[in-house]
């Protein structure tokens, strides 16, 4: 029980220092076995159906950011001073019968092919009549899943006392070009969902942590 209350306060801290760090100390950079660790916490994140419809674009390049920072107000601070930030891909056309759902299901769940065919079936399903069957809503429902794998990873970070900020602030037409100019997407496979920037708060907040409280935002019935 010690451990337990001992893991549960160690986490809660993490969620009182995480904030969003609008700027960095450049002059720190994430080792590279800590940034593998917060990568790994985005890749065993859950997806719906275990899709994992997700591709995180580690950008480092001085010269790339530097186009990014015109299409991305929400970064202006991040971009120049993180020590690294990640574009968010999610992919396009995850229909029931598409190359990277069966993949997923055959490949990396290792499903017999009548369980297969019963998942794509119930998948088929919820495109048809939850998401309208509608291209747009697809894309749409497979970048929420990313921001499951985008949340563990900020925590994750936190808990080792990274600092991060997620952004959404972003020209996604402008933003989509740049990355296809640069050959990281190709036209249909992915679109870009979100960023996030990691590296070392320059100085602390200057207002402490502000939440509701729990009982206005939980109801028991």
């Amino acid at each position: 029980m010690i451990a337990a209350e001992s893991k549960k306060e160690e986490i809660l801290k993490a969620f009182q220092f995480r904030h969003a760090c609008h700027v960095f100390d450049s002059s720190q950079k994430i080792p590279d076995e800590d940034f593998r660790f917060i990568l790994e916490a985005g890749r065993l994140s859950p997806s719906s159906v275990g899709l994992e419809p997700w591709k995180f674009v580690v950008i480092q390049d001085a010269a790339l950011r530097e186009k990014l920072k015109p299409v991305t107000g929400g970064a202006l601070g991040q971009l120049p001073t993180a020590s690294h930030f990640v574009v968010i891909l999610a992919r396009q056309g995850l229909r029931h019968d598409s190359a990277h759902v069966i993949k997923m299901l055959k490949d990396i769940q290792h499903m017999p092919e009548e369980v297969v065919q019963r998942v794509s079936g119930f998948y088929k399903t919820f495109i048809e009549t939850e998401l309208e069957n509608n291209d747009r809503l697809l894309f749409e429902w497979a970048c929420k899943q990313t921001y499951i794998a985008l949340a563990n990873m900020m925590t994750a970070a936190a808990q080792i006392g990274i600092d991060s900020s997620p952004i959404e602030g972003f020209d996604k037409k402008q933003v989509t070009s740049i990355l296809q100019n640069e050959g990281i997407i190709g036209a249909g496979d992915f679109g870009v969902s979100c960023m996030v920037a990691f590296g070392y708060r320059q100085e602390d907040p200057k207002r402490p942590k502000a939440r509701q409280r729990l009982d206005e935002i939980v109801e028991w019935r």
